[in-house]
């Protein structure tokens, strides 16, 4: 019998959020749509959900495959989430990627920007923590957030303006940061 929580389901869709970080990848969006023409957000909020959901299935036996046990990745998930929210909180660049490319809303929207490695990381933190259905149900909201931004991609550029661009990307590195010192402690005895 499936069951499902409302407190795992809010859970699980506030860390999806953060790690996604749709809202703080708004000025990429915005170049890529400015440089393409058009953001196929159907498109890529399709790709995205197909990668999450295959990831969340296959992710523990590709782990296996190369004789990684969980916690071990978990770890250093935890210490990819850490970078990431010092990234954001400190507005430095420790992870870069090559928006130059022209390869529209697959590379480099779809993956890596929506679905990287942060991402597929905290797919497999999450599916130890929470229960599958609860996991499903929080990608499934995140990927209805993410198509509603890619949408309005061009309204949002012109309501946030840039300083409330950096305001969000602070906040939610903030939240990056908590997240990933809860899971180094969920997953490292001292």
């Amino acid at each position: 019998m499936i069951q499902f929580s409302f407190k795992e389901i809010v859970s699980v869709s506030l860390i999806l959020f953060a790690i996604i970080d749709i809202l703080g990848s708004i000025p990429i969006i915005i170049q890529l749509r400015q440089r393409e023409g058009v953001i196929q957000s159907e498109k890529a909020t399709l790709v995205a959900g197909v990668l999450m959901i295959v990831f969340l299935f296959v992710g523990d036996g590709i782990l296996k495959l190369f004789g990684i046990d969980f916690a071990s990745f978990a770890i250093a998930g935890a210490l990819i989430i850490f970078l990431m929210g010092m990234e954001m909180v400190l507005g430095i660049h420790l992870f870069h990627s090559n928006p130059e490319v022209k390869t529209g809303s697959i590379v480099p929207l779809a993956f890596p920007l929506i679905v990287g490695a942060g991402t597929m990381t905290t797919l497999l933190s999450l599916r130890a923590a929470y229960a599958l259905p609860n996991v499903l149900v929080g990608i499934l909201l995140n990927l209805v957030f993410v198509y509603i931004v890619l949408k309005s991609s061009n309204w949002l550029e012109r309501k946030l303006g840039q300083n409330g661009t950096e305001v969000l990307r602070k906040v939610f590195g903030v939240i990056l940061l908590a997240i990933a010192i809860k899971l180094f402690k969920t997953h490292v005895s001292l």
